[in-house]
């Protein structure tokens, strides 16, 4: 594998050369020359209008894809309750499945956890396998990977979805080396090409700054992880049917290198942005970490969470807890106010599936308000008061 410049095509246009992320293109005697280092990101490929780049790829397909089938959806499971994630994952899961006329199925593991399959049906699993002992009572790398992996190399499925939480990004990338294939980590977006089944994932890029797609089209299952929020749940249908598999763990030699010796729960307050139904967010606009006073106030009328930007995390306004975007939260709110945010791609990328996004900044050009329901351009410091008087007046 690697890249290669067909020289008969370059015309030294320098086109490709800011192209490159890394600095790794010059213009030697009119012709382009990449330097070592260059990763096959496949940047500077797409942007020349010559096609005189391009990436060499030598992958040997050794698997038989037409033995897999299926569209999983690992169902994370905390304290015996079925973690939000998991029903945001059948809706999108259900989608892909129809598209590609297979099976959509849940995979539940956890002790006493099996009244909980039902949910999974409700929300649209034609199948959910149920692996209940007590060593998966609660999450272990070691248990969840052997039970998992065990199953999936049985039942063979085409694609598996988790949620990337803390227990997803743990267990995702350990069951993906096991079984020698490919893993996208915090996808936002999702599609399948039908025609040779591939799974479409698409998440940011570089920082943000590009949205990738990435394909796995050599090895099965395709993985991916999906962060909270992004996809919206179907409405439970309780009249479902599906059916409901326990796997037999009976002659499972557990192969566990550790123990939980207790379980502190946390004291304290903590900031709840993923399950908000409100969320009003404040950014660098504000001028001054004093004013996020004013998005508080605002908040508390409407009985809403505190998020913020980035920069206004970065700046020591506000802590981490409150960062929405791709390095923090990702939130799906019925309502999101954006105050004093411009709207960089990492901004976005955590708030884009709210109901209704309200934007307020003094740039009419500001990206925020491609994403916007509805944008107030104005002064925030000025408008967020306003807006606070009227929600007290309205709400009485």
């Amino acid at each position: 594998m690697g890249i290669k410049i067909y020289l008969e095509k370059c015309y030294g246009c320098k086109v490709c050369v800011p192209s490159c992320p890394f600095g790794l293109i010059e213009i030697v005697d009119k012709k382009a020359v990449i330097k070592d280092g260059c990763n096959l990101c496949g940047a500077c490929v797409s942007t020349c209008k010559f096609k005189a780049i391009e990436i060499i790829r030598d992958v040997k397909v050794t698997i038989d894809k037409s033995l897999y089938k299926g569209v999983w959806i690992f169902a994370e499971q905390r304290n015996g309750q079925l973690a939000n994630v998991a029903k945001e994952l059948l809706g999108e899961g259900r989608k892909l499945a129809d598209e590609l006329g297979e099976p959509l199925v849940a995979v539940l593991l956890g002790h006493n956890i099996e009244s909980e399959a039902k949910q999974l049906v409700a929300y649209g699993a034609d199948q959910v396998f149920v692996a209940d002992a007590p060593q998966l009572e609660h999450f272990l790398e070691d248990s969840y990977t052997q039970v998992l992996v065990d199953l999936v190399q049985k039942e063979r499925p085409n694609i598996i979805l988790m949620g990337a939480t803390a227990i997803g990004r743990s267990l995702a990338p350990k069951v993906a080396a096991r079984l020698e294939t490919g893993l996208t980590a915090d996808c936002t977006g999702l599609d399948v090409d039908v025609a040779e089944k591939n799974l479409l994932q698409t998440r940011p890029a570089f920082g943000g700054n590009l949205m990738a797609t990435i394909l796995c089209p050599n090895h099965r299952p395709q993985m991916a992880t999906v962060r909270p929020k992004v996809f919206k749940p179907l409405e439970p249908d309780l009249g479902r049917k599906a059916t409901i598999t326990k796997v037999d763990l009976s002659k499972t030699q557990w192969e566990i290198r550790a123990k939980i010796l207790e379980i502190v729960n946390e004291v304290g307050h903590s900031v709840n942005l993923e399950e908000a139904n409100i969320i009003v967010s404040g950014g660098r606009g504000l001028c001054d970490p004093k004013n996020f006073e004013l998005v508080r106030e605002l908040a508390d009328t409407l009985g809403a969470a505190v998020g913020a930007s980035r920069a206004a995390v970065d700046s020591g306004w506000i802590p981490y807890a409150h960062q929405v975007g791709q390095t923090g939260k990702t939130v799906g709110p019925k309502v999101y106010i954006a105050c004093g945010i411009r709207g960089a791609i990492q901004h976005l990328a955590g708030m884009q599936s709210s109901d209704i996004i309200v934007a307020i900044n003094k740039d009419p050009d500001a990206p925020i308000f491609k994403l916007a329901t509805y944008g107030i351009v104005g002064d925030v410091l000025e408008i967020l008061p306003m807006l606070t008087k009227e929600f007290k007046k309205a709400l009485g």
